[in-house]
């Protein structure tokens, strides 16, 4: 996202529009990633205070971020974000209804937290490598976009929630 604001901003990109729904996992599930490697309830816990804490806060971040472009270019802007109770293993984009860009996240063990964080099982996520599908490109990418976009339209209308954030 931030190279299109970037590109917004620099006037490389002029999009009329901008509506951004992103699902996240729910709070309130034990997530599959990240975890504590040890499994002690005590440091699970820590585990996923810091893994809240991160996504609301960029949460906040994306949100002020894409609002933002309403008020400095004059954008129509639309972001929401809703939770499901489960952790995805991939990370799935459909742009615009005509391509989608797809990624396992990379699972690993870190200890290179600091301090106060655990050692974990977390993802890899910005090194997961994002693979294109673009309806121009032939019946096979065509359907991959179309699955995909009603994949993810099925999780918001039925099983996802609205997200709320503490504070």
């Amino acid at each position: 996202m931030s190279e299109a604001v970037i590109g917004v901003h620099s006037g490389s990109l002029r999009p009329e529009s901008v509506d951004v729904r992103i699902l996240l996992p729910s709070r309130s599930i034990d997530l599959a990633f990240p975890v504590a490697a040890s499994g002690e309830p005590v440091e699970a816990a820590a585990v996923h205070r810091r893994w809240l804490e991160m996504r609301d806060s960029q949460v906040r971040v994306l949100s002020r971020t894409l609002t933002g472009l309403r008020q400095s270019h004059g954008t129509k802007v639309s972001v929401a974000f809703r939770t499901v109770p489960f952790t995805p293993p991939v990370k799935l984009y459909v742009l615009n209804g005509s391509e989608a860009l797809f990624a396992y996240y990379l699972v690993r063990r870190t200890d290179e937290n600091g301090e106060d964080v655990p050692e974990m099982i977390d993802t890899w996520g910005p090194r997961a490598q994002l693979f294109p599908y673009d309806v121009t490109h032939g019946p096979r990418d065509e359907v991959f976009v179309a699955q995909s976009a009603r994949w993810f339209e099925g999780l918001w209308q039925t099983i996802s929630e609205e997200l709320k954030l503490d504070g």
